[in-house]
């Protein structure tokens, strides 16, 4: 079966402002001042815990790679704590979800946000049902831009590894797609939307409204 997979954070849903607010948590634990700003920050927080680490700590002076990886699980804990409170999913994405599997899609997750965060989120916001199977970070022993965490997300979704594409905001997922040899979709509404056109997707993607033609454009 044809199966459209997603990127989570930046693709599905803004969660800057919950992942940031963790980041600087973990700042001031280390009796720093918050270091990222929710507006300015947002591309950064979208790459990771350690994106974030490393540029919170290089602005305060202390930016070291010890001390990154030190901090990585509190930030984790902190967002746990907080993993919803300012987390939006983007207008359209879930008319666009239901309008796909009405039409006989199979629809994923395959993201590089740790499965259990990644499965607290959704449930939080109320749509992990609404998804024929997800993958985080850890669930292989791989992970993106590596081609098999797309082939099994779509594999465990009941499709056809050789019928999808992927829809998703950076170029690891446009990396990941290229390697699995399918089409990338990336969406220019997210918070590095404007550098997407330079990445040649097979499709950018600038609301939800559209991406039912897209993909039928793309993989029938």
């Amino acid at each position: 079966m044809r199966t459209v997979v997603f990127d989570l954070d930046g693709t599905l849903a803004d969660t800057s402002g919950d992942l940031i607010a963790a980041a600087n948590a973990c700042f001031r634990d280390l009796g720093l001042a918050d270091q990222l700003d929710p507006a300015r920050d947002q591309k950064t927080a979208v790459r990771g815990a350690k994106a974030m680490l490393r540029l919170g700590l290089e602005r305060a002076g202390r930016l070291d790679e010890d001390l990154v990886d030190a901090q990585y699980q509190p930030l984790l804990d902190h967002y746990a704590r907080a993993i919803s409170t300012h987390t939006y999913l983007y207008d359209g994405a879930m008319e666009a979800i239901a309008a796909l599997t009405e039409a006989g899609y199979r629809v994923a997750i395959c993201t590089n946000k740790p499965e259990a965060l990644a499965v607290q989120l959704l449930t939080a916001l109320g749509v992990m049902d609404r998804f024929h199977a997800m993958l985080g970070a850890d669930s292989l022993p791989v992970r993106k831009p590596d081609p098999e965490h797309l082939f099994e997300t779509v594999r465990r979704a009941g499709g056809d590894p050789g019928m999808c594409l992927l829809v998703g905001d950076t170029d690891t997922d446009r990396k990941t797609a290229h390697a699995a040899g399918v089409p990338s979709v990336l969406v220019t509404f997210g918070p590095a939307g404007e550098d997407m056109a330079a990445l040649n997707p097979a499709a950018l993607l600038a609301h939800y409204n559209d991406l039912p033609r897209v993909v039928r454009d793309l993989i029938g």
